[in-house]
């Protein structure tokens, strides 16, 4: 069983990378395999909506994205990590997660899928609900934890003074790892939930 862990932040070993460390500790407890993938210190740029990917299987954009959709696929979960900018995350895993859960066309059912926010004071609550929306429009459950998954502090240091936050970290991946292994007992006894034909509304009529 294996989970990638995506961190947002420009700083690599900055606070999320502090949020991540605590969640891979309980990964590993629980014999799940990890890999930490740093984006946020990358050059990523928006989705074109040029329909590459559509005809092609993957972006036209030739960067980490790209690199990291095959990890995607083979993976049971996904922990994304980002600081809070304005009360939102950070522009460049935005574009990273757009450009990733857009053009990979494999079926994300049942992949377990979590986000972890950081910031020196506010704005936590509504990053975090605007991550999970990447997991819930693709079939994929999102694993809770005792409390909103956000971890405080401008710094690796300051955040890790945040015993609560670390506490809710550790949480959240004891149950991300029990959310996994069920599912895998689940999918062999008795598949993935079966999936109609996929219906488009157009609201212009």
């Amino acid at each position: 069983m294996n989970v990638l862990l995506i961190n947002g932040s420009p700083h690599e070993k900055g606070a999320g990378f502090t949020a991540l460390s605590e969640i891979e500790k309980v990964f590993q407890k629980n014999g799940i395999a990890t890999e930490i993938i740093p984006v946020g210190n990358q050059a990523i740029r928006g989705c074109m909506a040029c329909g590459y990917c559509m005809s092609h299987g993957k972006c036209a954009i030739t960067d980490i994205v790209n690199e990291v959709a095959p990890k995607f696929e083979k993976v049971d979960g996904i922990v994304v990590s980002s600081p809070v900018y304005y009360a939102s995350a950070n522009a460049t895993l935005v574009a990273f997660l757009d450009r990733l859960f857009y053009s990979t066309h494999f079926d994300k059912t049942m992949k377990v899928g979590a986000s972890v926010v950081t910031a020196r004071r506010g704005g936590l609550s509504a990053t975090f609900d605007e991550l999970n929306k990447y997991f819930t429009i693709s079939g994929m459950p999102v694993a809770a934890s005792q409390y909103w998954n956000s971890l405080h502090g401008n710094s690796a240091e300051e955040a890790a003074q945040d015993k609560e936050g670390l506490q809710t970290m550790r949480t959240l991946a004891e149950s991300m790892s029990f959310l996994i292994k069920s599912i895998a007992l689940g999918k062999e006894k008795y598949g993935l939930p079966e999936k109609e034909q996929k219906i488009v509304t157009s609201f212009i009529r």
